[in-house]
């Protein structure tokens, strides 16, 4: 049995597709031959002055990729020097940041919308917003599909994310004025999200996790992971135990504060890492390949009209099969 529903605080921005190739009409070539100025210039600076609208970690790239010659031949070294009267070739293609921000028909689960906003509930495995290793097949690009308004909204209305493998509800802003309205709601505290998540570990004093207070930053030891550390962030996280069993925990967490990987890394740092979690020490179990955490219930008031807005989702499959193994129950 889980905890009735009652007044939270919330969750703030979640920090948390092979990259395919662009359409002939996106490259464009460029031709120069090296003059007196240019002579003895690394290949990598002579590109920043062919094309200084790219970065030249970008045009490296393109290096890297062949799209480069010199006087007929592909070259793949950056810092080759070029000489005078050489002629240099460059095929520009875009960055992938740049063709990220297209639509695609990815199927939404839609749980509420109107002229304002959208209700989502977003599977585990669905990258919310284009990143390195991920410029495609993401929600926003599903947005941008979904409908026209999303393309002039700053990050096509997205408010706030989760991780790629949490699941759950979001909310999406799809006017200038709601995205408005929901940022200040969520940087005000007045958004409740609250989160199931099965830990690893039987919690036998839940009085001492009740309230996790520990500043968050990223980890000094690794740029992928995040941490509890002196000088990080503030960051608040209500922990309720609903069971303990199977060497595991059933909670649900409410968020005080919005930060990355908070749940995880609040967890992990009082000995209860998620299940399915090895970036924060949680071993797969129960089933569960992926970390045991689920976006259960959001509340917000309609950012135009003020109407209090309150849902629920179920969670996946195997998140349920494993809550069930702890709990004795369903959700």
């Amino acid at each position: 049995m889980l905890p009735p529903d009652r007044p939270g605080a919330p969750e703030g921005l979640d920090t948390e597709a092979e990259e395919d190739q662009p359409d002939a009409a996106a490259v464009e070539r460029r031709e120069v031959e090296v003059g007196i100025p240019q002579h003895g210039l690394r290949l990598d600076k002579l590109l920043v002055e062919i094309a200084g609208e790219f970065s030249r970690s970008h045009l490296q790239h393109l290096i890297d990729e062949a799209c480069v010659q010199v006087d007929g031949r592909v070259t793949q070294t950056a810092s080759r020097k070029v000489h005078v009267g050489q002629r240099v070739v460059v095929e520009l293609r875009p960055t992938p940041e740049s063709r990220a921000f297209r639509p695609e028909a990815i199927p939404l689960d839609v749980r509420f919308e109107d002229e304002h906003l959208l209700v989502l509930h977003k599977p585990a495995g669905l990258v919310v917003h284009p990143a390195a290793g991920h410029w495609s097949g993401t929600l926003l690009n599903g947005l941008l599909a979904h409908h026209a308004a999303a393309a002039r909204l700053p990050r096509a209305g997205v408010v706030h994310r989760l991780d790629k493998d949490t699941s759950g509800l979001m909310v999406v802003g799809k006017t200038l004025e709601a995205v408005t309205q929901l940022v200040r709601a969520i940087a005000a505290r007045e958004v409740r999200r609250e989160y199931l998540a099965v830990a690893q570990g039987e919690i036998r004093q839940p009085a001492a996790l009740a309230t996790i207070e520990a500043p968050i930053g990223r980890d000094p030891q690794s740029r992928v992971r995040m941490a509890v550390v002196a000088g990080g962030k503030p960051a608040r996280t209500e922990v309720v135990l609903v069971a303990a069993s199977q060497g595991c925990s059933a909670v649900l967490c409410k968020l005080h504060t919005g930060r990355t990987h908070q749940i995880r890394v609040h967890l992990a740092a009082r000995g209860f890492p998620l299940i399915g979690d090895p970036l924060y020490g949680g071993r797969p179990a129960l089933g569960m390949q992926r970390q045991a955490l689920h976006a259960f219930r959001l509340g917000l008031a309609h950012p135009v009209t003020g109407e209090p807005l309150a849902f629920e989702a179920a969670p996946p499959d195997d998140f349920a099969l494993a809550w069930a193994t702890v709990a004795g129950a369903t959700v």
